[in-house]
């Protein structure tokens, strides 16, 4: 048994920092270290429909933006299998097998499709696929059997709820499915990297992301107007490290090289910080160099994106392949799973010898 990598994105949009940071970068440097068997990086258009599906042509051109920053990023289809998750039936199969194995109250208590449920007002009505999704991901997770999940600290849940499902259905049917276990970001600022307004989490919705595509003046926009600390009125004022956007952003992207290139006055961050708190060193001096170091990081994204663009066909001949060879994954696993729960009738053949023999006499 190998070790196997399943992570994703719903194509709901462009990606932003927020996904760079969380889990993106991260599965380049897994995928290059040649530690993993497989690496299968789903675009779960699937699941982006369950709060979409009046609106399916949205998730439909923007299947096409996530695999542009899937490559730009620097996933290689050689080394990772990128597919979309409609295009692999057996996942669908899989969910519905799964969802005899949860309650309602359990999908109700994780905490992840709590928050989500708010965030979109379905507290009055939930659509079913969206409140089962917990499962399709389960689904997701153990039909290529990974053993391995990285993703963000908020995906924890959804994580802790495929272990429940594959212990269940493990403990119910015999050994069968793969335990994942999650993978999360080493930089603890990169678990959940806020929105330039403050808020929480960097989301399309809120209008509060700097994404992957964005042109070097609408980054210096966004930084620009990004929240720092209000009572940091005059330079000479003390200002707040903690909670400041533009600082977690600093810890999240800064690397030593940069002091070196962009603002030789300091040796590292430290300094910087430190200099902010007693005052004397003013917001825009440091969202300028948080925009420095941004380019360092975007421009050789931004520059490998504009390569793939013009080669669209392509992009989608290799979102085919990759599909074909998920199905290829997915299918050996559904096959343990009939087997397991005894539903695999035309391959039984001891069954249909056992049934003859009992009604032919």
């Amino acid at each position: 048994m190998g070790k196997i990598i399943l992570t994703g994105d719903r194509p709901t949009g462009k990606l932003h920092l927020g996904h760079y940071v969380g889990s993106l970068k991260r599965r380049v440097e897994l995928q290059n270290s040649g530690e993993y068997d497989k690496i299968f990086i789903m675009i779960a258009d699937a699941q982006a429909l369950t709060d979409n599906a009046d609106n399916p042509e949205k998730v439909r051109q923007n299947i096409l933006e996530v695999a542009l920053d899937y490559l730009s990023c620097g996933l290689d289809p050689a080394k990772s299998t990128l597919f979309i998750q409609s295009m692999v039936p057996q996942l669908t199969e899989l969910t519905v097998y799964y969802m005899n194995l949860v309650t309602v109250s359990r999908l109700q208590r994780n905490p992840t499709v709590k928050s989500e449920i708010q965030m979109r007002n379905f507290e009055a009505s939930i659509p079913v696929g969206f409140f089962t999704y917990p499962i399709s991901q389960a689904a997701d997770i153990t039909a290529f059997r990974a053993t391995t999940v990285p993703a963000g600290e908020d995906q924890m849940p959804m994580v802790e709820q495929t272990r429940e499902i594959v212990h269940k259905f493990n403990s119910v049917y015999g050994e069968t499915l793969t335990m994942p276990n999650i993978l999360l970001p080493e930089n603890q600022v990169c678990m959940r990297l806020p929105g330039t307004d403050g808020k929480a989490k960097m989301s399309k919705s809120l209008g509060n992301c700097i994404y992957l595509s964005d042109e070097p003046k609408d980054i210096k926009k966004k930084i620009m107007s990004m929240y720092t600390d209000p009572n940091h009125i005059r330079v000479e004022d003390p200002g707040q490290v903690e909670g400041n956007t533009v600082f977690t952003y600093l810890d999240a992207f800064c690397k030593p090289e940069h002091f070196v290139e962009f603002w030789p006055d300091y040796a590292n961050l430290d300094e910087v910080k430190e200099h902010y708190q007693r005052g004397g060193l003013g917001d825009v001096k440091v969202k300028k160099f948080l925009n420095k170091v941004l380019e360092a990081e975007l421009a050789p994204i931004r520059a490998r994106r504009k390569e793939f663009e013009k080669d669209i066909p392509a992009v989608y001949e290799i979102l085919k392949k990759g599909s074909e060879i998920a199905r290829a994954e997915a299918e050996k696993t559904l096959h343990d799973v009939r087997d397991a729960m005894k539903i695999n009738y035309f391959d039984d053949m001891e069954l249909i010898a056992e049934q003859a023999e009992k009604y032919g006499k």
